[in-house]
């Protein structure tokens, strides 16, 4: 199940999928939207850096704030746990969160996600030979992390080529402007543009996130 990655020519710290220019080609041969999508970016693609736990604190202090909120905080984070391990974290503590700018809510989703990780109650050296939903199913017993946040990390970490986030607003929002002409749309209908771009669903989601934001995540 793990997923080909390669070692970004530009900068070796970053991992891409394997399978990205194939991908693109066949979302542009079946798709006529993506055809005209994806050409707008260029060499951008999907990469990530980072272990798995960076990963998922990095995605838990940003939900339900901007990204120049999330950024500001994940910086503050890093100033109190410069390496950003389960220990530090849990040396930290609450009041050391708080500090950084966290919600007392969020700071204890943080101090669970670390005492996870300490106790190896989850298997991150596991997951990349798990499919899909087996990943999912033991990332939601960590407090904090629920369907859409273990989508992201299966997008942005494992680099899964198949996810679809049907609870990401970004996507019903790119779907809603180039499949609907701006109508409202629903899981139904994101499920049944989305059948045309198997196995690649992670792949479009992307570029559809990119044409509401040309920037891409940095996880």
């Amino acid at each position: 199940m793990n997923t080909n990655r390669k070692a970004s020519e530009a900068d070796p710290s970053l991992i891409v999928p394997a399978y990205w220019e194939e991908a693109k080609a066949e979302l542009m041969k079946r798709d006529r939207i993506m055809r005209k999508i994806i050409p707008q970016f260029g060499d951008l693609q999907l990469t990530v850096r980072g272990d798995a736990f960076t990963t998922l604190a990095r995605s838990v202090i940003g939900q339900q704030i901007s990204t120049k909120a999330a950024n500001a905080v994940w910086q503050r984070f890093l100033e109190a746990c410069p390496r950003c391990t389960p220990a530090q974290v849990m040396r930290t503590g609450p009041e050391g969160l708080a500090a950084c700018g966290l919600s007392k809510r969020k700071a204890e989703y943080i101090l669970d996600l670390a005492a996870h990780f300490k106790a190896k109650t989850v298997h991150p050296d596991k997951w990349a030979e798990m499919e899909d939903e087996a990943v999912i199913a033991e990332m939601i017993q960590i407090r904090g992390i629920g369907r859409w946040t273990a989508e992201m990390f299966l997008i942005f970490n494992l680099l899964r080529p198949n996810v679809l986030p049907l609870d990401d607003l970004g996507l019903l929002k790119g779907i809603s402007i180039s499949y609907f002409s701006g109508e409202p749309v629903s899981r139904s209908d994101a499920r049944e543009v989305a059948a045309n771009w198997e196995p690649w669903r992670t792949v479009a989601t992307w570029y559809l996130w990119r044409s509401l934001d040309p920037l891409p995540s940095d996880y």
